[in-house]
């Protein structure tokens, strides 16, 4: 497992098909390409919103939905979560019910692949949440958990056309789902925090995708106080960011990385570069980067 409580499992079944084609050069080729399933979440007897998803940990991927979209808050019971993969559709049951249909009407597309969707009340409660502010993480720290998940083996580097999201401790990446979204990769996430309890206060999230508002919020939600991507950043991802306190680091690839927001929990501590270490770490996300 790499050291992974749960790691990303590329050769499980289901997950991709093998599709025949042609090479640049005319040459036949065989792919693994990743699957493409809907998803239809209730929560107990409303219809919430059928996603595009991998197909993979449909309880996860609804309760850190629900989580993410203010509809399951802490303290709640899940009394049953009934899934039929036969028609995709899973179900979430709680001690009580709720009527959600006034949220519904008011939602917002945000910028998320595979069209993500946030509904109008949740600004309320991002903006409730205070950030713990007592958590540090070092660059060496932030070096060492990029290199364990970039070369741990995954649905990614196998066919691309994923994303990638790691919950992690400052010294050791933990959980790590994917998706063909970003956002569903984070909600699985969120899902498996609800199910197990865990806090996010002493935790660091890792995301392949872009710094949106919509990461930022769903990362605050979770109560994690400090958020990394191997990719860029968007102006609202940054002033949410500040404004939740949130440490945002991104372009982070192997020793180097960009602060925009809540530096004072990093500690900069310069770790080693060996040249060997970040050409080999530059040539495989090159590499991964041509699958996407």
């Amino acid at each position: 497992m790499n050291g992974f409580d749960i790691a990303p499992q590329p050769d499980a079944e289901g997950l991709t098909a093998k599709l025949q084609g042609l090479d640049g050069q005319g040459q036949p080729v065989c792919l693994p390409v990743v699957q493409e399933r809907p998803l239809t979440i209730f929560l107990n007897r409303q219809e919430i919103i059928t996603a595009m998803t991998l197909g993979d940990r449909p309880h996860e991927m609804a309760v850190g939905f629900l989580y993410n979209q203010n509809m399951l808050q802490d303290g709640d019971v899940i009394t049953a979560i009934d899934f039929d993969p036969e028609i995709d559709v899973v179900v979430v049951r709680t001690a009580h019910e709720t009527n959600y249909e006034a949220r519904l009407e008011k939602k917002i597309r945000t910028s998320g692949c595979a069209q993500g969707t946030i509904f109008g009340d949740i600004m309320q409660r991002f903006e409730d949440i205070i950030l713990p502010s007592d958590i540090s993480v070092s660059a060496s720290q932030l070096q060492a958990l990029s290199r364990q998940i970039n070369t741990v083996p995954s649905l990614y580097l196998k066919a691309g056309a994923i994303h990638g999201c790691v919950l992690c401790s400052p010294d050791r990446p933990l959980v790590y789902f994917e998706d063909i979204g970003r956002h569903n990769a984070v909600d699985k996430i969120a899902g498996h925090m609800f199910l197990n309890n865990i806090s996010g206060a002493d935790k660091v999230f890792y995301t392949t995708g872009r710094l949106t508002s919509e990461m930022v919020i769903k990362t605050v939600l979770m109560g994690i106080p400090v958020l990394v991507s191997r990719s860029g950043f968007t102006q609202k991802g940054v002033e949410l960011a500040r404004q939740a306190g949130l440490t945002l680091i991104g372009r982070a690839r192997g020793a180097r990385f960009i602060a925009l927001s809540g530096t004072e929990r990093i500690i900069f501590d310069h770790p080693d570069r060996p040249e060997e270490e970040e050409e080999k770490t530059s040539a495989q996300r090159a590499l991964y980067d041509q699958k996407r």
